[in-house]
């Protein structure tokens, strides 16, 4: 009996486990788990996320994303700063003060979504208060995690504003607009975005009823929210990150060329919503903040590196935080999609 040349079958074996362990590792490669954060409760502003979701277009970057609802812009930065969340849609104003007090554990902007500021002081049409220094005296409501909390004292110190006038008094965010509409507060810090849809499911004309004061006519010129990555992650999964971006700008021109759709699909997340609101929401924050000239020019999710330095410069100065953080350090754009991918046309 001629015996098996067992030589020959290790090689033809070795040969074949080589081969297996060179297709094996990208197939079998486990996901990136990433826990995501939204600035506020699900709203038409957070569309795009769910699309791409539901859509696949995570899964399709080898992510697996779970996403929750937040507690404020603010609040967000340090939900990811602390290490519960590796990342999120948060405040780039918070971010900058984050990197001036504790660099390298704040979190690093890698997508600009709202490059206008949304940040507002409100009052009712016929109140006192008729400019930004009439807010001496009064009292300002506002969530104690809300960014245009969080920044007000940028604005109050670009405007002369004394801080110890002000009286402030912290709500749940439900309850903002309701509590300036009954007179318990003078005026509230509100983030546009939110507030202009809430004051129309009031039965209240936002363009009529209400004055609107915006930091960005005031004296500031600030970014705003955008997709936020912990540091750890930005290190360690440097690919992960970039698939996130692709995935958050496929879905976003997705949204803004077709929102119909869109709001659906967030309405099957979250059912108690009202769709009609959240399709206007949806179309005036595209107009207002995202789709801005800023943003025509050179794409969304990007900034401009002057005006981010003149914005760094203001909330270093306003808190006195005595370490200015440079562009680089808050904004990351090396994980952008090419100009030409973020060029949009609103189909609103």
């Amino acid at each position: 009996m001629k015996l098996p040349n067992w030589r020959s079958i290790g090689i033809h074996i070795g040969i074949g486990a080589v081969a297996l362990a060179c297709v094996l590792p990208a197939a079998a490669q486990e996901p990136t788990k990433i826990k995501f954060t939204l600035d506020w409760k699900i709203q038409g502003v957070h569309a795009w996320y769910y699309w791409a979701q539901d859509k696949g277009y995570f899964k399709a970057e080898n992510l697996d994303v779970s996403i929750d609802q937040g507690e404020g812009s603010a609040a967000a930065v340090s939900r990811v700063m602390s290490g519960t969340y590796q990342a999120g849609v948060g405040d780039m104003n918070a971010i900058i003060q984050g990197a001036a007090t504790r660099p390298g554990d704040a979190p690093v902007m890698v997508y600009m979504v709202y490059s206008r500021a949304p940040f507002a002081l409100i009052t009712k049409t016929g109140s006192s208060i008729k400019s930004i220094k009439d807010v001496e005296g009064k009292t300002l409501g506002s969530p104690a995690g809300g960014a245009a909390f969080r920044v007000f004292a940028a604005l109050a110190k670009k405007n002369g504003i004394d801080d110890n006038k002000v009286t402030w008094t912290n709500m749940a965010p439900n309850l903002q607009e309701q509590m300036l509409l009954r007179g318990q507060v003078d005026a509230a810090a509100v983030f546009s975005a939110t507030s202009y849809m809430n004051l129309v499911a009031l039965g209240v004309d936002p363009d009529k009823d209400i004055n609107w004061m915006f930091y960005n006519d005031s004296g500031l010129d600030l970014y705003s929210n955008g997709v936020l990555v912990s540091a750890k992650l930005l290190k360690d999964k440097p690919k992960a990150v970039a698939g996130l971006v692709r995935a958050v700008n496929r879905a976003l021109k997705e949204c803004i060329a077709n929102p119909d759709p869109c709001i659906d699909n967030l309405v099957k997340n979250e059912p108690l919503i009202n769709k009609d609101i959240e399709k206007r929401r949806l179309a005036y924050v595209l107009k207002s903040s995202i789709l801005t000239p800023e943003a025509a020019e050179i794409g969304l999710g990007d900034v401009k590196d002057a005006r981010m330095s003149r914005a760094i410069a203001q909330i270093v100065d306003s808190y006195e935080l005595g370490r200015t953080p440079t562009p680089a350090e808050v904004f990351d754009r090396s994980f952008l999609p090419p100009k030409s991918e973020r060029l949009v046309k609103s189909g609103l």
